[in-house]
């Protein structure tokens, strides 16, 4: 077992318990020279931000960017590298199910596989009220895999809950109904219910403080159309509602994009091409970059890549261009 395991044992309890979305990486099989061994960690943030050892820069280049995409997609993967080119010959990952195999120039002899699993936080729903909806919706939530966070009154529900959450659901049949929707709209909440009839749902929503894009975001009548009638059939059409709403989203994983950075369609993450070896590499705010050669900004897997870059970027134009 790696040294590191213990202290990223404690780190990932510390990012779930905070609702923060992250990869696993972890070494399964290496061929020396590899410097990483059978049993090495890292963990992937979001932001890119790598913690632990999965292997050098340039390894850790690739677990990036495909840690990054296996924390929108959802699904584990198993990462092969190696320094010789993929099967098919043209240097571009070649993607199988459940694994890919990509061609890092930069390695120093050596392969790697490394299992990716991404690990992302239950959606968490905060419902408010005490009906027999509320109560339904927090007996039918953990069933989806859906945190249910219950409050009885607008006082119970907290900045961090709203912060944290997916969705909101208020069942309180008028009790502290309006600050809490408007607490919501303004943190951001994906998905805001408002149990109501057509007539008082719109009566509450012209009174709030609000502009009407902000009054739009809020769902009322809640609940899918099934034809429900019994507290616990409305309930099912809700969290259906809630499960098209946070379904239908993407992880937030995206970073401010440095100026002159590409975005990847794939992805929608960040990446850039590295002149000097050809590596596709996830631009993130420890990425290596130069201004050396002209005006715009040039990434690259690691410090080495870049200094042979800037020793004689005439060397380089070309692929630079391409």
């Amino acid at each position: 077992m790696s040294p590191t395991a213990p202290p990223l044992e404690a780190r990932m309890a510390e990012l779930t318990g905070r609702h923060v979305p992250f990869v696993k990486a972890t070494v399964v099989r290496a061929r020396r020279p590899a410097s990483a061994r059978p049993g090495d960690t890292a963990l992937v943030l979001a932001d890119g931000r790598v913690e632990g050892f999965v292997g050098g820069a340039c390894a850790e280049a690739t677990v990036r960017v495909q840690a990054l995409r296996t924390l929108r997609s959802g699904e584990s993967l198993l990462l092969r590298i190696s320094p010789e080119e993929t099967a098919d010959g043209t240097g571009e990952p070649v993607v199988e199910e459940g694994a890919v195999s990509v061609a890092n120039p930069c390695l120093s002899g050596g392969e790697l596989e490394i299992f990716l699993e991404p690990l992302r936080p239950a959606p968490r729903v905060v419902v408010l009220g005490e009906s027999p909806i509320a109560r339904a919706l927090a007996a039918f939530g953990p069933v989806l895999g859906y945190e249910i966070t219950e409050a009885s009154g607008a006082d119970g529900i907290t900045p961090e809950d709203l912060a944290g959450s997916q969705a909101l659901v208020i069942a309180s049949h008028g009790r502290g109904e309006e600050p809490v929707l408007v607490s919501a709209v303004r943190a951001g909440v994906p998905y805001i219910g408002l149990v109501a009839s057509p007539r008082r749902g719109a009566a509450v929503l012209d009174a709030l403080p609000l502009d009407a894009e902000d009054r739009a975001r809020i769902h009322t009548p809640v609940g899918l159309w099934i034809g429900a009638r019994t507290p616990g059939e409305i309930a099912v059409s809700i969290l259906a509602e809630v499960i098209q709403a946070v379904r239908g989203r993407s992880v937030e994983v995206e970073v401010e994009a440095p100026p002159e950075s590409p975005e990847s369609p794939e992805t929608g993450s960040v990446t850039a091409v590295d002149p000097v070896c050809g590596m596709t590499v996830s631009v993130t705010d420890s990425t290596p970059y130069s201004y050396e050669g002209g005006d715009e900004r040039r990434w690259f897997c690691c410090a080495g890549c870049r200094a042979a870059y800037e020793t004689d970027p005439a060397r380089y134009a070309k692929a630079d261009a391409s």
